[in-house]
């Protein structure tokens, strides 16, 4: 028998009650994830377990090689099955792993499996697995509405055709498949990507650039989109001329940190009124220490798993940068995520100076993301958010996932909740209302994002 029963995570009576009744069979809108807009269009049937489980998983990669295992096992030439094994051997290593236990409820739930992945099962396991993936029901369009998806949101550049959007919707598919708006590449000045992709965007100058933004935001919310997201190292706050920033740049030149900065500034701040205009939602994810390990960037490239938390203090730039839009009656809803937990409380009050009616959770700290999205993470953001503010107004997890059987993290999630609240009950701290309980946990697990996002 599976060591994940029923009760799973569940460690007090209120916890069993909450969940099972309120928050297990909640639909999904997973508002920010990286999963293939084309597989999904093509309704792509994977070739094997590999492919499905371990592709593009960074996560499993770095546990990988933190087992030992040579890269040609990971992302090399290696078969398919020589890199299942490899992964099956790690798998006993994995004791306190959230991989542990998310690997084992990708099995359970998807394939029905219920035996520990090991060295000793992993063949059974394999071919158990790839037998299924033959059938209709394990194309990428099949596993998302059986995971009871109402919603999902891709991250796309600026610059997408959002063919594969449009060409879903045409088809009249029953979960929603929306864009987000992506522009990290117009934004980040000093990378080696600033120039080709200007001259990819067709622009030549600061104004062109700022049209072309507002003519892809409105190209994008035509087809649906209702969220962006930005990834920085920290929100930058600095005054200055941006468009002699970008002229700058733009002659190969380099910057000064306050020249990055004001041009990052200004282009955030056009972004994010056009956002406010329209009734989006503004994510910002704030604190990865990226591209670490040099050999492996240059023989890979990014998004590989040699990526890590930054430490840079972060307070006093995003304090003004949102007061800057909010003084302009331009901020946006917003979702702010630290991958640095020792910026949890800073995220946490920084929402309480910038709330506004009539949107409950106007702005928001956003859930346990990449190295924080386990147990500890998760209960570490609720209790912030609880400790700080209203946790019943939070708009509850997402994947951030290019999987397409991840969807039972949110199982884990709403386990996890569910029994945080459910030792609060049990200690006499919230009354055993069921009525306003059973409230609260759909709001976090559905309702609340439902509302946020308008989906």
């Amino acid at each position: 028998m599976s060591f994940i029963t029923k009760d799973f995570m569940l460690k007090n009576e209120p916890a069993k009650r909450l969940y099972h009744e309120f928050a297990a069979n909640q639909p999904i809108i997973d508002y920010h994830c990286h999963l293939s807009p084309k597989m999904i269009a093509e309704n792509y049937q994977f070739a094997n377990i590999t492919e499905l489980m371990l592709g593009g998983d960074h996560y499993k990669w770095r546990a990988m090689r933190s087992n030992g295992v040579e890269e040609r096992y990971i992302t090399g030439d290696a078969s398919d099955f020589e890199k299942f094994q490899k992964w099956a051997e790690t798998m006993p290593y994995l004791l306190g792993n959230p991989l542990y236990h998310w690997t084992h409820l990708e099995l359970s739930r998807y394939f029905g499996i219920e035996k520990e992945l090991s060295p000793a099962t992993a063949e059974e396991i394999w071919n158990t697995c790839n037998e299924l993936l033959t059938t209709p029901e394990f194309s990428t369009r099949n596993l998302i509405l059986r995971s009871n998806v109402k919603a999902l949101c891709t991250t796309d550049d600026p610059m997408d055709t959002l063919e594969y959007h449009i060409q879903l919707r045409e088809e009249g598919f029953p979960v929603k498949v929306l864009p987000t708006f992506r522009p990290d590449k117009a934004v980040e000045i000093t990378k080696d990507t600033f120039q080709p992709y200007m001259q990819q965007m067709g622009v030549a100058s600061f104004a062109e650039l700022t049209a072309k933004l507002k003519e892809r935001i409105a190209f994008f919310h035509a087809q649906g989109c209702r969220l962006a997201d930005h990834a920085v190292d920290y929100v930058p706050y600095a005054e200055g001329d941006a468009a002699a920033a970008f002229d700058k740049a733009m002659r190969g030149e380099a910057l000064s940190r306050a020249e990055r900065d004001c041009y990052r500034t200004a282009v955030l701040g056009v972004c994010a009124a056009e956002y406010a205009r329209l009734g989006w939602a503004m994510q910002i994810h704030i604190g990865a220490l990226r591209n670490n390990n040099t050999p492996m960037y240059r023989a890979l490239g990014p998004d590989i798993g040699f990526d890590s938390i930054d430490d840079l203090p972060i307070a006093a730039p995003l304090s003004r940068f949102l007061d800057m839009l909010e003084t302009k009656d331009s901020l946006p809803k917003t979702i702010l995520y630290t991958l640095n937990p020792k910026d949890n409380y800073v995220l946490g009050a920084m929402l309480g100076n910038f709330q506004k009616a009539p949107i409950p959770g106007k702005i928001q700290f956003g859930s346990g993301w990449w190295f924080n999205d386990q147990r500890d993470g998760m209960e570490a953001q609720l209790r912030t958010v609880a400790n700080l503010g209203l946790l019943s107004r939070f708009v509850g997890m997402l994947t951030d996932s290019r999987s397409f059987v991840s969807y039972p993290r949110h199982e884990y999630f709403r386990r996890i909740l569910c029994n945080l609240i459910g030792q609060w009950v049990a200690d006499g701290e919230y009354p055993e209302d069921y009525e306003m309980l059973g409230k609260i946990i759909r709001g976090i697990c559905y309702e609340n994002a439902a509302a946020y996002f308008g989906l």
